[in-house]
């Protein structure tokens, strides 16, 4: 293993990995290491992350960024949660919304209330309980926090935004505070013949860029963790068969919507992403099921407004790294691996990994046992956000194309199925270690999709039919008054955060 402090930390390559990884560093460790990043200006990059999760907020206040700020140069809107049409079967759309559904009574969960409400006959639907789903729906927005029962709360959100904007963004802020930018493309990497442990990269220009530690931001290439340090893949896609995305923007139609749009076609589904001066588009598909071509005519016939440049193929094989954190190289975004951008996930999976680098960040050289719990740690919540993707495609009930059927036949994770299996006996739903997602997105989504409990906990008939009836009267009432009190979301950007030159 590597000994001595690690003093020189080498980035290689940008985007919003690279520049996630690059500002995160230069603010947590500033004065420990230096760190320099490697980009090329002829290198693109896929840029489809531009829906967040509201964990980026805690990314963006440990940088200590003005939010409003931020907004207006990334060109961002807010957004409450993702609308899915058709997953389940044409024309039958749902919500999955940031937040809880509801109060609890006690100890309780909220949906066990509710799910007795439904057995009685009560015409509440789920997301008349979720003050995120009711903003949504009339296209509305406040940060301002509103009274619900007894308790004070708010809307949570999290954000669609530009990501070359936002790689940008975070490169000044990262250069601002010593972290060296060096353009050119890698040519070789060089190895410790004794440790296998990377000692340099060479540019194009015969410069030798050395470190102490790598960070792999090199996109789908893993130049560094793949090539030069043999990290083999895992391929998910008997479980996640899409292999292709195109991507394309276009003009804005109408104010933007508070919430992305996933719209599922007969061979995958489309993004739409609301950002201030654009929308985001993009058709992620199984080139198995359908040709590029008839995607491309899928996506051009299915957009709100005129394409602002030609679409753009992304080609992809789902899956991971076998392993994340390899000698002294760790590789974040596409060089970690790839999961397609269904839950808007992309973003969050650098933010946790940069998180997790830093927890673990050795102090005396590079040990196995800082290697083994981040490889460990990653791996699960890799796996836990493939399974919530994966039962998106396996709960559907569409009978129109292949696609749909041989997904529904598909044989899921194990530990996919006990989750079905628990919440389909009695609306139990257990959140296992590393799961990114809360008991609140697993609920909607797996009743979204179709999948519906046998029963209820047993202790949610120790209200009365009537309080229960009553209950959930009077509260979906004040979250009906408190949304409809909201501006409308384009009002509030425009009040607080619109960009310039829009």
């Amino acid at each position: 293993m590597q000994t001595g402090r690690i003093r020189r930390v080498a980035i290689v390559g940008g985007g919003s990995a690279g520049w996630m990884t690059a500002a995160a560093l230069s603010k947590l460790l500033a004065g420990i290491v230096e760190v320099e990043l490697v980009e090329s200006d002829e290198i693109g990059i896929i840029g489809v992350g531009e829906a967040t999760i509201p964990q980026i907020r805690n990314f963006n206040d440990v940088l200590e960024l003005d939010e409003d700020e931020f907004i207006r140069t990334t060109r961002a809107t807010f957004k409450l949660g993702i609308e899915f049409r058709n997953w389940r079967s044409p024309g039958h759309a749902y919500l999955h919304t940031f937040g809880d559904n509801g109060m609890p009574l006690g100890r309780t969960p909220f949906h066990h209330y509710w799910l007795k409400a439904r057995q009685l006959g009560m015409p509440h639907t789920l997301w008349d309980f979720s003050p995120n789903a009711q903003a949504a729906r009339l296209g509305r927005f406040s940060r301002e926090p509103f009274e619900m029962g007894r308790r004070s709360t708010s809307l949570a959100w999290a954000f669609h935004f530009d990501a070359a904007l936002y790689a940008r963004y975070l490169r000044s802020y990262a250069e601002g505070r010593g972290v060296r930018r060096t353009e050119g493309t890698i040519t070789r990497v060089d190895l410790c013949p004794e440790s296998g442990f990377i000692r340099s990269v060479m540019l194009e220009s015969g410069r030798s860029v050395a470190a102490d530690f790598f960070i792999d931001c090199s996109g789908f290439r893993a130049l560094l963790l793949g090539e030069a340090l043999g990290v083999g893949y895992e391929d998910w896609s008997h479980w996640l068969p899409c292999n292709r995305a195109l991507a394309v923007p276009s003009a804005n139609v109408g104010p933007p919507r508070p919430f992305t749009q996933s719209i599922a076609h007969g061979a995958g589904w489309q993004w739409r992403i609301p950002l201030q001066h654009r929308t985001g588009n993009g058709h992620v598909f199984s080139s198995s099921h359908v040709s590029e071509d008839e995607a491309t005519a899928t996506l051009l016939a299915n957009l709100e407004g005129e394409p602002l440049a030609e679409p753009r193929l992304i080609r992809f094989t789902t899956g991971r790294r076998k392993k994340f954190w390899a000698k002294n190289c760790v590789a974040l975004g596409l060089a970690s691996g790839f999961l397609e951008p269904l839950e808007s996930t992309s973003i969050h999976l650098v933010q946790s990994g940069v998180s997790r680098l830093l927890s673990l960040f050795p102090n005396s050289g590079v040990n196995a046992a800082e290697i083994d719990e981040y490889n460990r740690q990653c791996g699960l919540e890799f796996a836990r956000v493939r399974d919530f993707i994966i039962l998106h495609y396996l709960a559907n009930e569409r009978t129109d194309s292949p696609f749909w059927t041989d997904c529904r036949n598909m044989a899921p994770p194990e530990d996919l199925v006990r989750k079905i299996a628990l919440f389909r006996a009695n609306g139990a739903i257990y959140r296992d270690q590393e799961d990114l997602f809360a008991e609140a997105s697993w609920l909607q989504v797996m009743y979204g999709q179709g999948i519906e409990p046998q029963g209820y906990h047993p202790m949610a008939d120790q209200i009365s039919d009537t309080a229960l009836g009553a209950f959930l009267t009077d509260l979906r009432a004040v979250i009906g008054g408190a949304t409809a009190a909201m501006p409308a979301h384009e009002e509030y950007i425009r009040s607080h955060c619109a960009a310039d030159h829009v």
